[in-house]
């Protein structure tokens, strides 16, 4: 939810995230299918507030959460609804951009949703009380750093990284993609993309979505635990526009 990357390559495309949260967290469950009003929908969840910050659903649309929106801010003490359940809520539709624009976040924390749909990309960004969404070319690469924890100087420097992985590469899966969202960086612990700002913040997981023309895969890497899981689903309709 806090570093997140879109890869699209031949007929394929990745999505990966990068969760940076406090170590004493209640650690989140693996990526499952779990049954929506509108199908099945594939996500890690958050054990906490029951919600999540990735997911992609049976008819191959997809989201993800990145906290906070243009500029950090100060969090209040309390929220009247978790963002991962504001996201959970979006992909559970034909129509996760339709919900943005029509949901009622007043009293939602500022975020970021990502939503890729029918072949489209599109960045939703909410600050009460202010809505945009812009569309962004969906066949070129996207990287994108949350504003809550980097600022404009380092996500600058995260971009970099990013394009200089890109140059001259031809072929990605979900290991490689997950491989740059584990080794991305110059060194510095605070702000590479496996980050760690002791005693408690640190990227506890990261996890990455292949979604292709009649299926598609989530990994999962539990950090802390050690551990990786894999979770398939096949779509109900061809993520390939007629």
């Amino acid at each position: 939810m806090c570093t997140v990357s879109f890869i699209p390559w031949k007929g394929k495309t990745f999505i990966c995230s990068n969760r940076d949260e406090k170590t004493a967290r209640i650690r989140a469950r693996q990526p499952l299918p779990y049954h929506g009003k509108t199908g099945t929908i594939v996500y890690p969840k958050d054990r906490q507030a029951a919600g999540t910050w990735i997911a992609v659903h049976e008819n191959g649309n997809a989201v993800v959460l990145l906290n906070g929106a243009w500029t950090n801010h100060t969090r209040r003490k309390s929220y009247r609804q978790s963002r991962g359940l504001v996201l959970l809520a979006l992909i559970d539709s034909e129509n996760p951009l339709q919900g943005f624009h029509e949901t009622d976040l007043e009293g939602i924390e500022p975020f970021t949703a990502i939503i890729f749909q029918d072949q489209e990309l599109f960045e939703c960004k909410w600050h009460e009380p202010r809505k945009a969404v812009e569309q962004l070319d969906a066949t070129v690469p996207h990287l994108w750093s949350s504003v809550t924890l980097y600022d404009e100087k380092v996500s600058a420097k995260r971009q970099a990284w990013f394009e200089a992985w890109l140059v001259g590469r031809h072929y990605f899966s979900l290991d490689e993609v997950l491989q740059f969202h584990q080794q991305g960086g110059d060194g510095d612990v605070n702000n590479d993309l496996l980050m760690n700002r002791p005693p408690e913040l640190r990227t506890v997981s990261i996890t990455a979505m292949e979604i292709m023309t009649v299926s598609g895969a989530i990994k999962y890497l539990d950090l802390l635990h050690n551990r990786s899981y894999l979770q398939q689903l096949r779509f109900t309709k061809s993520t390939v526009s007629p």
